[in-house]
């Protein structure tokens, strides 16, 4: 069989198939074709020797912000993904179905990087998001577009993946969980599965979560007090443990305020793993706290977090929350998409969304991407 590309020499880390080994791995026709030993290439293949890298599926950040030029808090994908290893950006509710035809045809259509989305249950998604303009889109009832929003989904089935709301004191206001309530229905309606955004009460985290359905996504899981996951005691709040037992699925969502690492370790201390791991990447956030997504997986790297798990949150876990088996894995056949990661020793400074600083002892970089079989390196 003849090959577009084969890495070669790299620690191949695939969670999806419980895979760690010093391997090759070729691809040909836009997809994972073989992985082993030895791989020979033809004239017309690209060959890389990655003797001392991890490659890894393509990481999935499940929480972005990418409609550039359409809402204020979007950032540039491709800059991004080549800075961050990325190969599928989720933005998440960014555009609603107002104006998710523009996010469509000027951002999705055009960009080398896969963007799927989660459509806002508002018109016209976060439409006033700044440094000095800040309007919670769910607080205003009149925006919730629940009939528009499964007409647009509808026709859009190849790109949108779930329904999108936020919640909570600076997302809703007064209007509480009035707008997730409208989500839900909009989710029923579609088939898709729900993300939620949550910040201070009210709601309360409880309330959100007992709302939540199998499938369904909580962002910003491991926020800080208020509305914190974890008790004063430092143990896992009861109603935590019981969405996650009933499938509720728990993102971090880094972002701006959304995630303290007081909260990271009480959750991970009681066996709390976040199911993804994702950054929340916007124009407030992308240059600090959050910064990208492989600077985000650092920061559960240096908690303790094994890194084949910190890569599974990245990558199998979230492709499974998007119920896409074919991103997010390297068997053959899968999309041929990887991220070809290394691990710095040092001592690394990290920051949470509190001002708490943490000195880390590793940094996850990324070296170079591979997408559609081809490689797609950071600085071309």
């Amino acid at each position: 069989m003849s090959y577009d590309l084969i890495l070669r020499g790299g620690r191949v880390i695939d969670p999806s198939q419980k895979l760690d080994a010093m391997t090759d791995i070729a691809f040909a026709g836009g997809k994972v074709a073989r992985i082993g030993a030895g791989l020979k290439a033809d004239g017309g293949c690209e060959a890389r020797e990655l003797a001392g890298a991890i490659v890894a599926p393509g990481l999935i950040d499940l929480h972005t912000h990418v409609y550039w030029g359409g809402t204020s808090l979007g950032i540039d994908a491709e800059d991004f993904c080549r800075r961050s290893g990325v190969t599928t950006a989720i933005d998440t509710g960014s555009a609603g179905p107002g104006n998710f035809a523009g996010f469509r045809k000027h951002v999705i259509e055009r960009s080398q990087v896969r963007i799927l989305a989660f459509l806002h249950v508002s018109f016209a998604g976060i439409y006033a998001f700044s440094s000095r303009v800040m309007v919670g889109e769910s607080e205003e009832i009149r925006l919730m577009a629940p009939i528009d929003a499964v007409e647009v989904a509808d026709a859009n089935r190849d790109v949108i993946v779930g329904i999108k709301v936020r919640v909570g004191a600076r997302a809703s206001g007064r209007s509480g969980t009035v707008p997730l309530d409208i989500a839900l229905q909009v989710a029923e309606q579609t088939g898709l599965p729900l993300m939620a955004h949550i910040d201070d009460p009210p709601p309360t985290y409880e309330e959100v979560i007992a709302r939540l359905r199998p499938g369904d996504v909580l962002t910003h899981a491991f926020r800080p007090y208020p509305n914190a996951p974890v008790t004063a005691q430092g143990t896992v709040k009861q109603a935590v443990i019981e969405a996650r037992r009933r499938g509720v699925l728990f993102d971090i969502g880094h972002g701006k305020g959304s995630f303290a690492f007081k909260t990271a370790r009480a959750m991970l201390a009681n066996g709390f793993v976040p199911d993804t791991i994702s950054s929340d990447v916007h124009k407030l956030c992308i240059n600090g706290p959050a910064f990208d997504q492989v600077t985000t997986m650092s920061k559960f790297l240096c908690l303790g977090v094994p890194l084949a798990d910190v890569i599974a949150a990245s990558t199998v876990n979230a492709a499974f929350a998007l119920k896409r088996p074919e991103l997010g894995s390297l068997k053959p056949g899968s999309v041929g998409d990887a991220t070809i990661l290394s691990v710095k020793e040092g001592r690394f400074d990290y920051v949470d969304v509190v001002g708490e600083h943490l000195e880390g002892d590793r940094r996850i970089v990324s070296e170079g991407v591979v997408i559609a079989g081809r490689w797609w390196h950071p600085n071309h």
